[in-house]
């Protein structure tokens, strides 16, 4: 779908109306627990327009066999930390003592700016927070204790400054601890908006998927919550191939487009590691016309953002191929010789306004010139952020399928659906609210097969 630019209008893809992409989901079918066990969730396939349930354990009965399945491995860390005012590091007030309830939401991190880094980091860490009940932080900081490895410890938050609706917040503590450490034994993990209950215990380990491997994301990718040991080691027998890679889920990806057309939506930036295994084992499919199948919206965006940044590799002279902006804070990634390798970096209309909704180059010769990129730099991966919107229009490049969960009414994640099946989303949450399947995070999944 081209762009006309040269008269100044905007792309097609802007004036989607998302009044468009509404439906009527009753308060009682979100999912407020998971199944009893992973793979015993509904699974609803739609294949070639045809819609049909099974359970997610035969998952494997409907992908094509020479599938690459494609998973976020990132972890989900307990991002939300709750503070009472007249706390200090010399005592421990009873809980009628205790002042005002300040809840502390960490998004990403500031100092230092990579995400592995400021996990990793001991005794002090700037993030980049949400502050809930902030009029009651007056001033001065905020202390709380936390048990690990036996002893007690205090969490102290400076407040720096505001940043837009969020702010920046100084963590420091005395103990020799890594800033993940210190969230896993203080935090509380960050169940969405729209599951309306406290976190329990029982969540620290359902809120997380089986390969979960690095820390970053304040929200789970949840089409993986589906998947067991058992499961993985079936679609392996079947010759089904498996592949990972990392988006760290931010908070955004609740927001709601709250204007009538997407284009007065900003989407959110989230980062992106692909490793080389995983950029070899996607050409390798390519090149022998295998479906690739993205297992969640955040591993299909991690995937096309690869293509867009394959293309600027293509488009860019070899000495600026790589789209660093030390303007726009960006860290660096380690290469295989321990160098710093910069990051890429996709903004949200680049496909349609800077390529008229077209694929400029064909998806081989892209991950080809990724291939050589990770060659010639000794990288590990190929990293950067992305923006990327994948509305109705998009032109994938990679993905042939989705497994995903069922999504809100009148969100980026259901247009993403909608870009890849069309119309056929209606049919298929019709079907799904017909027949009991449950949604949101802790509800049950979907195969697109289109």
């Amino acid at each position: 779908m081209a762009c006309d630019l040269t008269t100044g209008s905007r792309c097609p893809q802007r004036h989607i109306d998302i009044a468009d992409y509404r439906y009527p989901l009753p308060e009682e079918r979100i999912a407020l627990y998971p199944s009893a066990e992973r793979d015993a969730s509904k699974l609803l396939v739609y294949r070639g327009g045809e819609v049909r349930e099974s359970c997610f354990a035969r998952l494997g009965d409907f992908l094509p066999a020479d599938t690459l399945l494609v998973m976020n491995d990132t972890k989900v860390v307990h991002a939300r930390l709750v503070f009472h005012k007249g706390v200090d590091a010399a005592s421990v007030p009873e809980p009628a003592a205790l002042g005002a309830r300040i809840e502390i939401f960490c998004l990403e991190p500031l100092r230092p700016v990579d995400i592995a880094q400021a996990f990793a980091a001991r005794g002090e860490v700037e993030f980049l927070c949400l502050i809930g009940n902030n009029k009651k932080w007056k001033g001065g900081d905020l202390c709380m204790t936390f048990t690990a490895q036996g002893r007690r410890e205090v969490l102290r938050a400076t407040r720096l400054g505001a940043q837009g609706d969020a702010f920046a917040v100084r963590f420091s503590y005395a103990a020799d601890l890594s800033f993940s450490e210190v969230l896993e034994a203080s935090g509380k993990v960050p169940l969405p908006p729209y599951i309306r209950r406290q976190a329990e215990d029982t969540d620290a380990g359902r809120y997380q998927t089986v390969f979960a491997r690095h820390d970053g994301s304040v929200a789970a990718p949840t089409a993986g919550l589906h998947f067991t040991e058992n499961l993985l080691a079936a679609l392996t027998e079947k010759g089904i191939a498996q592949a990972r890679l990392t988006l760290h889920v931010g908070a955004g990806t609740f927001k709601p487009v709250k204007e009538g057309e997407i284009g007065g939506h900003a989407m959110h930036r989230e980062y992106v590691s692909v490793p080389a295994a995983t950029v070899a084992a996607l050409r390798e499919a390519v090149a022998a016309g295998r479906p690739v199948v993205p297992v969640g919206t955040t591993s299909m965006r991690s995937l096309e953002s690869l293509y867009w940044w394959g293309v600027s590799l293509l488009d860019a002279p070899k000495e600026t191929a790589v789209l660093a902006s030390d303007a726009a804070g960006l860290s660096a990634a380690s290469g295989g010789d321990g160098a710093e390798m910069p990051l890429f970096e996709l903004a949200q209309w680049t496909p349609y306004e800077t390529y008229g909704g077209r694929l400029p180059y064909p998806p081989a010769q892209v991950l080809s010139a990724l291939s050589d990129y990770l060659r010639d730099t000794g990288a590990e991966a190929v990293s950067g952020y992305t923006a990327l919107m994948i509305a109705p229009g998009y032109p994938f490049a990679f993905c042939r399928g989705l497994v995903t969960n069922f999504h809100q009414p009148q969100s980026t994640l259901l247009l993403l659906v909608a870009a890849l099946v069309g119309d056929g989303w209606r049919g298929v949450y019709d079907y799904a609210l017909a027949h009991g399947f449950r949604f949101l995070s802790y509800g049950d999944g979907c195969l697109f097969l289109p």
